[in-house]
Parts: C-alpha cells; structure tokens; sequence
C-alpha cells in the first residue's frame, strides 16, 4: 500500500450503506483518507488502518455483477480493535471493475 488519497464519495456512501445492513451495528468512524491496494486494481482499499495484521472478520458481505458480467464479491473488514480495516473487493477474474458499484446494485445472501 502507498497510494493514500482521500475517500471519494461512492466509496464512502458504500460504505455507509453496508453499515446500515449490519443488525445492531456500533459506530464505526469512516475516514477521510485511505489508501488504495494496487495489486490488482479491483477498487479494494484500507480505510487508514494499520493493523492489517491484525484481521479480524467480515462485517458484511454483498455482491454485485459488474458491467462486464463478472461477479464480484464485496467485504467491509474490521480488525481486533473493534476498527474498520478494508472495503474489499474480489472480482472472479481479477480484472478491473468496470463501473463502481451503487447500493441499489448490491445483492446479500438471506
């Protein structure tokens, strides 16, 4: 990770969506800044965090179909403070996203 910036507006209210389907959610702060894994360039990003050894589970899961057909799957991460660590996404091919998903886009397992 080097490619810290500031949170842009559809991952932030992406962001603030998934909080809201997390039954009895605590607050979790959204940062300002983050900083972009490049590895594959499928839009993941730490949410200035640290501790990313220090994983510690999925809040949510959802999923999405990008443009280009190809499912991807769609992680908000906490670590072992309680902090939030990663949105997270993972595309099957591990291409780019075509378009950023909405939260009208987003599906969640029952």
């Amino acid at each position: 990770m080097n490619n810290r910036r500031q949170i842009r507006t559809e991952e932030k209210i992406l962001i603030e969506f998934l909080l809201t389907k997390i039954p009895a959610s605590p607050t979790y702060i959204i940062p300002e800044e983050v900083e972009e894994y490049g590895a594959f360039g499928m839009g993941s990003i730490n949410l200035n965090n640290p501790n990313t050894d220090l994983y510690d589970s999925d809040l949510i899961q959802a999923e999405y179909t990008d443009a280009d057909k190809i499912p991807v799957v769609i992680s908000l991460t906490k670590d072992q403070h309680n902090q939030l660590l990663d949105l997270d996404f993972w595309k099957s091919d591990f291409s780019r996203l075509v378009v950023y998903p909405k939260p009208a886009d987003l599906l969640f397992a029952e």
